[in-house]
């Protein structure tokens, strides 16, 4: 087992077929594969405990991951690595169409670590999703849950199915996060910081919403918090909100606590003077993802950097 993880992320590996106007191309992927990696970039030992096969993807993955420092737990051999053919449209923006195989074993290992990360198609699509809801519930004594929705809808059962499970791992985890679009395709009209505070409701101890060139929203059960977007080029928006997620993380680790009790009070404590510059430094991060072609996540320099005063001509 894998000692002094910072974060373990359960949930899929996969290959991104991208097809834009330019043409084709196939990078790896996956959004709890992407959040490790934006973990390992800034620094964070990280590990992914996901499925992937023996194959030249399986390989190409392999290979990414290692190279951001993130270790690779496998949870079985499927007969190939999954796929999700991504269409780019002008704005940048993706669609997804998948060929994923998520048989999870039954108590699947994950190694122990500070904070536990899980979303997206690992958390919605059967069998593999009562899993991962079991495993968040097992480690959540030891381990800080977090919990990134990222509904991929030709994946689930639905939306009736898909919210039960959303709201089932929003009530075991610390941290949630969701797109607006996520938001609304789980609750048609009802308006984010709404879907927001049901989250803290249902207990979740920091929900936050992101919305693209709109800005993203926090909320704790002492503040709710707006902040604007990082102004930037978008190149295209492939993992923004995944570097958001690991971003924000990062940040959660750097909050004074000595062990699993006290960061998941410092995290439930966070309030209007210490949430935003979590929230602003993840928005910095993700602005200059979307910056790059495909999920290229910024070091903490590239970070520190970013953030530095501009010399004036």
């Amino acid at each position: 087992m894998t000692r002094d993880l910072d974060v373990v992320v359960l949930g899929e590996a996969l290959i991104d077929i991208v097809t834009t106007s330019a043409g084709a191309a196939e990078r790896p992927g996956g959004s709890p594969a992407n959040v490790a990696v934006a973990l390992g970039r800034l620094g964070r030992r990280a590990a992914l405990v996901a499925r992937v096969a023996d194959d030249e993807r399986g390989h190409v993955l392999t290979r990414w991951l290692s190279a951001s420092g993130v270790a690779l737990h496998p949870a079985g051999s499927p007969d190939r690595t999954a796929t999700a053919h991504a269409v780019i449209d002008e704005r940048g923006n993706a669609t997804y169409d998948f060929d994923i195989d998520w048989a999870l074993p039954a108590r699947v290992e994950v190694p122990a670590a500070r904070i536990f990360h899980t979303g997206s198609v690992a958390a919605t699509l059967a069998p593999g999703a009562d899993e991962v809801r079991i495993a968040a519930d097992r480690v959540r004594g030891a381990a800080l849950v977090s919990y990134d929705p990222n509904i991929r809808p030709a994946l689930t059962g639905g939306v009736d199915d898909a919210r039960s499970r959303v709201e089932a791992l929003v009530a075991l985890s610390d941290v949630v996060k969701a797109s607006a679009e996520d938001a609304e395709w789980l609750y048609p009209g009802v308006a984010p910081i709404d879907v927001a505070r049901g989250w803290v409701a249902r207990g979740a101890g920091l929900a936050v919403i992101t919305d693209g060139d709109a800005g993203s929203l926090g909320v704790t059960a002492h503040a709710e918090v707006r902040i604007p977007a990082v102004a930037t080029v978008v190149v295209d928006t492939v993992g923004a909100g995944d570097t958001f997620m690991g971003t924000l993380l990062d940040g959660i680790l750097d909050l004074p606590a000595a062990g699993v009790d006290d960061l998941r009070a410092a995290v439930r404590a966070l309030d209007a003077t210490t949430l935003p510059p979590l929230l602003h430094r993840a928005a910095a991060a993700a602005a200059i993802t979307v910056g790059r072609e495909g999920m290229d996540p910024p070091t903490r320099e590239d970070l520190q950097q970013s953030a530095a005063p501009k010399e004036s001509a």
